[in-house]
């Protein structure tokens, strides 16, 4: 009996994570919204943010989760930011360490900001978890998109992450 319950127990675990390597998500189509939020630990995702504002598809960008040793001027000569676009549209968050205080750094400026849409931009593999940390966050009136930057994660990537979206699902009590 014991040996069923494990069994089953490990099939479920095993289809679970299937489905989350091949269900990645990908690129949101041209959305308007207030906000575009940009998780920092990937390639790809300021670019994809800035391009968002740059398209008009959100009036302002915040990146969660900056050095506390990166200044306004080097993120703006790193990712080729006009003056212009940093000073109107573009904020940089020191807080974060980790995609639990992204959600909690993104609420903070969100509130601030009084928006009430935003589109998320993390990596294909890391949008699972990001969303929903930062939608636990997030009062329900707010609408979040979710706009992934496609990568092309190993297998030991995608095994971490289905692991910790687990563990983030277990501690938020929600159904995974």
């Amino acid at each position: 009996m014991i040996l069923r319950f494990v069994a089953g127990l490990v099939l479920i675990y095993a289809f679970g994570f299937l489905a989350f390597a091949l269900t990645l998500p990908g690129p949101s189509a041209e959305t308007k919204t207030d906000a575009v939020i940009v998780l920092t630990g990937g390639p790809g995702r300021i670019a994809r943010g800035l391009e968002v504002v740059a398209t008009g598809e959100a009036k302002e960008m915040f990146v969660s989760g900056v050095d506390p040793e990166v200044k306004p001027g080097e993120f703006a000569a790193e990712f080729n930011v006009p003056r212009r676009t940093m000073n109107c549209c573009v904020t940089l968050g020191y807080l974060a360490v980790d995609t639990r205080s992204n959600a909690g750094e993104v609420a903070q400026w969100m509130k601030e900001k009084e928006f009430t849409s935003a589109r998320l931009v993390t990596t294909d593999w890391h949008m699972a978890r990001a969303s929903s940390e930062v939608s636990e966050t997030l009062p329900d009136e707010i609408r979040l998109v979710r706009d992934a930057v496609v990568s092309h994660p190993d297998l030991a990537t995608l095994f971490l992450e289905y692991n910790k979206l687990l563990a983030s699902e277990i501690s938020q009590g929600l159904p995974v």
